[in-house]
């Protein structure tokens, strides 16, 4: 049955170095979160302390409103799902996946039906008398999940499970693990450094940085209204443009210092003008400046890449030397030598220069 889980002010060092900084989390019954970040954020140690693996430095941790904290990984009722698969090399899919229910004591009949149950749902069935060497990796994984299944267990906790998968078998073991979960119900924490797993997974993304989560919010929220350039530059592939801008016209309109003026859509920001500013803008929001357009980035090319129905351009501002990216509808010729390209107001997101922090119309 699925449960709540809460963490409330979980910190974690490891002498002197502070790995988690006061994380507070709380997942609804049957809700997939998904921690996301770059390797050394935090997030498999934030991980290891929900399923007990590691003590918390600082912090509670509850399921279903007990308080776990202090208990023993086999006392929490969670299942975890490996990166590596961690199956026993010597014993069948089908004693793999009823190994810790025998070790729980459960009746041979009531194993054996969740055995079946678990193999029928991940299309297993016919590799239960098979022996993990004899299994492709997307087999090894299925297996790794039915183990978890057969438990029926308050929490799923998944530890970067597809990244020993290759691309195609990645996409398509994503979709089977989302289909999963939401036909168990069961409440799942994911951690994955992989930003495309985390959109399309996710209920909700918890974006860690440095051991504190950046943001805690939707998908499409995070991709909308990135909280700060952190995860501005972490979310979107190719990542998001940062351009060096101050304020101008009485907060109404940023100046790059790569020329253009970009008058705000949704109101003026606050502070005086000159106040230095960052200007996001996602690749795929720049394009080809018509000719009546004044206020447009011209930009050196480097490298064009044609991907058939989009080319990704990637150069320099003419003034000022910042990195550009864009990514443009059609084909782009290899020998463009450069472009001028258009900001669409409605598109930008404004950040404040020294915090990093976005900066919204009411501050």
């Amino acid at each position: 049955m699925a449960q709540t889980l809460e963490l409330a002010g979980v910190e974690k060092a490891f002498g002197a170095t502070r790995v988690l900084h006061g994380i507070d989390l709380r997942v609804a019954e049957g809700e997939m979160i998904v921690v996301v970040g770059a390797s050394g954020c935090g997030k498999s140690t934030l991980l290891r302390i929900v399923a007990g693996l590691e003590e918390p430095t600082a912090g509670r941790v509850r399921i279903g409103g007990r308080d776990v904290t202090a208990l023993e990984p086999s006392d929490r009722d969670v299942a975890m799902v490996f990166q590596n698969y961690a199956l026993y090399p010597h014993m069948t899919v089908e004693r793999n996946m009823a190994y810790g229910l025998r070790i729980r004591g459960l009746p041979k009949p009531e194993i054996a039906r969740r055995v079946r149950e678990a193999a029928d749902l991940l299309g297993i069935g016919a590799l239960l008398e098979r022996r993990p060497r004899q299994l492709s990796g997307g087999q090894r994984q299925r297996v790794a999940m039915g183990r978890a299944i057969v438990r029926e267990p308050a929490l799923f906790l998944f530890d970067e499970p597809l990244s020993n998968l290759d691309a195609r078998l990645r996409v398509q073991m994503r979709a089977e693990i989302r289909r999963l979960q939401r036909r168990l119900g069961v409440t799942s924490l994911f951690v994955t450094h992989d930003q495309t797993e985390a959109m399309t997974l996710g209920d909700r993304l918890v974006v860690m940085h440095a051991g504190h989560a950046a943001q805690v919010a939707t998908p499409m929220e995070i991709w909308a209204r990135p909280a700060d350039t952190y995860v501005a530059g972490f979310i979107g592939s190719p990542s998001m443009n940062l351009f060096e801008a101050a304020l101008a016209e009485e907060g109404r309109a940023a100046r790059l210092r790569a020329g253009p003026l970009v008058r705000f859509a949704d109101g003026p920001r606050p502070g005086p003008d000159g106040r230095r500013l960052l200007l996001g803008v996602r690749p795929e929001h720049l394009r080809p400046a018509g000719a009546g357009e004044a206020e447009a980035l011209d930009v050196s090319l480097d490298l064009v890449e044609p991907l058939g129905s989009e080319s990704v351009l990637h150069g320099r501002a003419a003034t000022g030397g910042e990195a550009v990216t864009a990514r443009i509808a059609g084909a782009v010729p290899q020998a463009a030598g450069g472009l001028r390209l258009a900001i669409s107001p409605a598109e930008a997101h404004v950040f404040d220069a020294e915090s990093g922090r976005r900066l919204d119309p009411d501050g």
